[in-house]
């Protein structure tokens, strides 16, 4: 299994994780009644308010990371193992484990993404 398989999916769940605490994160505590705490942590790290205005690239930055990722999640995921039985243990693992945290990547990305523009739009009408 190509080692660059776990690190882009590792780097697509680092992308989905930014989405989640730059966008959503502030959304879901207003939603929630937490203003308090959006103010809070937009106090304690000021660097947020400047993210959240480039959001929109944020996001489409991390749907296209996604996108490269589950190509080579598809990839690797139908090249085939060593032929030898440990290692070939080791890589059917290691398959499942990168196609488990891809899932969850695009589960924190989709979470993101309902709570960044959905979600807001809801509470205007």
């Amino acid at each position: 299994m190509p080692k660059f398989d776990i690190s882009l999916s590792f780097l697509s769940l680092f992308a989905a994780s930014s989405t989640l605490i730059c966008c959503a994160m502030p959304a879901l505590f207003v939603a929630l009644g937490a203003g308090a705490s959006v103010a809070t942590l937009v106090a304690t790290f000021p660097l947020l308010v400047s993210l959240s205005k480039f959001k929109i690239y944020i996001s489409v930055s991390t749907f296209i990371m996604l996108i490269i990722a589950g190509y080579f999640n598809y990839v690797s995921f139908y090249s085939p193992c060593p032929l030898d039985p440990g290692l070939g243990k080791i890589c059917l693992r290691l398959r499942k484990r990168s196609r488990y945290i891809y899932y969850f990547s695009w589960f924190i990305f989709i979470c993101a993404t309902i709570f960044t523009y959905l979600i807001p739009t809801l509470y205007l009408y």
